[in-house]
């Protein structure tokens, strides 16, 4: 019996150091994916490059917002997870509904950015440096749209997760795939939107 107990601990032990790799080796293929986008971006940018210029048409007012509203999202995240050390259930609960609704409300505004460029003749079939653009902002705002869909998936799935270190472990990749979104968007901020304000 107390075999089994050893073996079962082995388990569990080998199965999280297996999750924590699998996690990492994800997280450093979307480095690289992200590394290649601005690599194309920055390439694809010279200056003279021909074709509509960015900073014609870029709102920093607008995107200042949409920076705010996703590290504000972080901290809220954060909270959720305080309050899971602390066994507080709801509050968890609550705290990501908030992450959640900051996170659509950036979405919601990349989407009106979208669309009205597009409308300015800002379009992705203008031109590489504009497409690359698109392709950029848009692959960060599409993980930032998994990441609200694993939000919902974690409101509904933690109170039926009876054990505290799984519980913990889910929210702190969660946790941890939040905060990458973030630094990326810093990197977007500073090299697409401020660059091309420029």
């Amino acid at each position: 019996m107390h075999n089994e107990g050893i073996l079962t601990e082995a388990h569990h032990h080998g199965s999280d150091s297996t999750d924590v790799f699998g996690f990492w080796m994800y997280i450093l293929t979307d480095c690289i994916l992200f590394g290649c986008l601005f690599a194309t971006f920055l390439v694809l940018n010279n200056p003279g490059y021909p074709g509509p210029a960015f900073k014609d048409y870029v709102n920093l007012h607008d995107v200042l917002i949409e920076t705010f509203i996703l590290l504000i999202s972080n901290f809220t995240f954060s909270l959720a997870i305080v309050n899971l050390y602390k066994d507080k259930l709801y509050k968890v609960q609550l705290w990501l509904g908030i992450t959640f609704l900051l996170g659509a409300g950036f979405i919601t505004m990349e989407l009106i950015e979208f669309i009205h460029l597009a409308n300015e003749g800002f379009r992705w079939d203008v031109s590489g440096a504009i497409s690359s653009f698109f392709t950029l902002v848009g692959t960060h705002g599409l993980h930032v749209s998994f990441g609200l869909l694993w939000i919902i998936v974690m409101i509904f799935q933690l109170p039926l997760i009876k054990l505290n270190h799984v519980k913990r472990r889910r929210m702190i990749y969660l946790g941890l795939f939040w905060n990458f979104l973030d630094i990326v968007w810093i990197f977007v901020f500073t090299i697409v939107y401020l660059m091309g304000a420029i």
